[in-house]
């Protein structure tokens, strides 16, 4: 009894004299490269917007990977194409959707997890955030609330194709989508006639023939680039004029995601008497005389006085059918 007493007291004092059982330390996020898991560190609380590939999902940074996986929640456009990213790398950080159509109900939600103390990834379904997409609300927003707004840099589209398109650089204006309404897009591409930079634009494959027409009517035939799923596996760079490009995308629908590149207008001393009649010619073809003067001005740079003078003798020949 007493051996048994004593037993049982040396096995209290044993539990009393031991170490308490040690509890696990949460394991740290991870992502997985190479077959080799790569531990991160948890993201420190505030907005982070996080760039991603544009196509080839190796094109994703080292950075960008640990913020995906150190972050409480990423908020994406689609939750299935973020979440094709995230297996090829096996990061398991929860995805909410944050897209044009749900913004006015999402983003206050987003918000609330913000001031709660929350890391929060933005990206978009391709590229950096904010490049036609709802994003710089939020970002507005949350500067507003005084939460800690980070940039992961990374993949875009527009820089990629200005790098690969062959035309100046030194300036460019990225004009995003075109109206889809022909009057429309007509009437921003004579707006975009006026900017002395190169062009950076995004078109569909339906509208992309018509809207090259467009450009080649509306801006004269420039020297332009077509550059077609960049970093995927049929990437293509089509180089050519305006009017060419517009020929050969004419015989059927061009599949893929599309950003258009268009040289700057050309200086005074390079735009002739005979390119501004062309131009002229295309432009009161379709609007009023006085516009047309001012579109072909503004590609030229040739004075509006002579232009104008040029539009009527071409307007007077167009009503009596007399060549001038």
């Amino acid at each position: 009894m007493t051996a048994k007493c004593g037993g049982v007291r040396l096995v209290q004092m044993r539990h009393s004299l031991a170490s308490p059982p040690r509890q696990e330390e949460p394991a740290l996020p991870r992502y997985f490269l190479s077959g080799q898991a790569v531990e991160v560190v948890r993201l420190p609380p505030g907005l982070h917007i996080v760039a991603t590939p544009i196509g080839n999902l190796s094109d994703i940074t080292l950075r960008a990977l640990a913020a995906l996986a150190g972050a409480d929640l990423i908020a994406c456009e689609d939750t299935r194409v973020t979440r094709k990213l995230l297996d090829r790398y096996g990061i398991t950080t929860p995805l909410t959707p944050y897209h044009d159509h749900n913004a006015a109900t999402a983003r206050p939600k987003l918000l609330r997890r913000l001031a709660e103390g929350a890391a929060v990834a933005l990206v978009s379904d391709a590229g950096t955030p904010l490049i036609s997409d709802p994003g710089f609300k939020l970002v507005r927003a949350a500067h507003e609330a005084g939460n800690a707004v980070s940039t992961l840099p990374g993949a875009s589209a527009p820089l990629a194709a200005l790098a690969v398109a062959g035309l100046p650089t030194d300036e460019f204006f990225f004009a995003g989508f075109l109206p889809p309404k022909q009057a429309a897009r007509r009437a921003r591409i004579a707006e975009l006639a006026r900017i002395p930079a190169t062009l950076v634009l995004f078109e569909t494959g339906p509208r992309l023939a018509t809207t090259l027409a467009d450009l080649a009517a509306g801006l004269g035939d420039r020297e332009a680039a077509l550059c077609r799923e960049l970093t995927k596996l049929h990437e293509e760079v089509r180089r050519g004029s305006l009017v060419s490009l517009a020929q050969g995308c004419a015989a059927g629908e061009v599949r893929g995601e599309i950003v258009l590149v268009i040289a700057p207008p050309r200086a005074p001393e390079q735009a002739g008497a005979d390119d501004a009649e062309t131009l002229l010619r295309q432009a009161l073809a379709r609007t009023s005389l006085k516009d047309a003067v001012g579109e072909v001005a503004a590609a030229t740079g040739l004075p509006r006085r002579a232009l104008y003078q040029r539009a009527l003798a071409l307007a007077k020949e167009a009503d009596d059918g007399t060549p001038r």
